[in-house]
């Protein structure tokens, strides 16, 4: 599983950061790497360096794009007060994300597979 990490310029990409970000996302989704070729990290300030800084409010954001093989690619986003708060938040977000999409693929082939066996067998009479 290739990961790629993207920050804006108000956001310092240093090798901890990229660090933490690898960590949290071979966590998130260890169980469901062999279906997974890359996962994109963007982290942004959304409100800027020094702006906002009296409400704390949510202004960290990161956005998770997964490329699943033979699949449209997922994404989902976080706010936070903070960076690794924002990570950590989509990294759960993603996994619930892939978990559910796999289990409905999942769920229409066994039913398809289901209605095949009936259309094959015959009506008792």
């Amino acid at each position: 599983m290739q990961i790629q990490i993207n920050t804006d310029h108000n956001i310092e990409g240093h090798e901890g950061l990229t660090d933490h970000v690898r960590d949290v996302v071979q966590a998130a989704l260890s169980q469901l790497s062999g279906h997974i070729t890359r996962v994109e990290v963007h982290l942004s300030d959304e409100n800027g360096p020094g702006k906002d800084l009296t409400t704390g409010s949510g202004d960290k954001r990161c956005m998770m794009e997964v490329r699943i093989e033979g699949r449209p690619p997922l994404a989902v986003t976080a706010h936070a007060a903070s960076v690794h708060q924002a990570i950590d938040g989509a990294a759960h977000k993603l996994a619930r994300l892939i978990e559910s999409n796999l289990g409905r693929r999942h769920d229409r082939r066994h039913r398809q597979a289901e209605i095949a066996l009936d259309e094959e067998t015959p009506a008792e009479e």
